[in-house]
């Protein structure tokens, strides 16, 4: 058996040490870190969630935006095999001058 000391006693004025029982097979409470609550199991178990959402989110982003000509300049045409895709460029026997 193992005894914890107790020190506050609500119904006495001082301290008493009077043991209490701790059974060695009760749960085993230890700090566990944190930062603003989230611990590092909470992140692994929300982390792929997050990048599911994340992924639909910026895809759907990009779909919508993808009629706009500065964000097909800037984003859309550095990627490979989207560049041409995305040139808008007149060739020259459709030139009128």
């Amino acid at each position: 058996m193992s005894f914890q000391k107790n020190t506050q006693v609500p119904w006495t004025s001082g301290s008493v040490n009077w043991p209490v029982y701790k059974s060695k097979y009760g749960p085993k409470y230890h700090y566990q870190p944190h930062f603003g609550g989230i611990t590092s199991t909470k992140l692994v178990r929300f982390a792929p969630t997050a990048v599911g959402f994340g992924s639909v989110a910026l895809f759907t982003v990009i779909f919508f935006a993808s009629g706009i000509p500065r964000i097909q300049d800037d984003i859309l045409k550095k990627f490979p095999g989207l560049d041409r895709y995305y040139d808008r460029s007149i060739p020259a026997s459709d030139n009128p001058f």
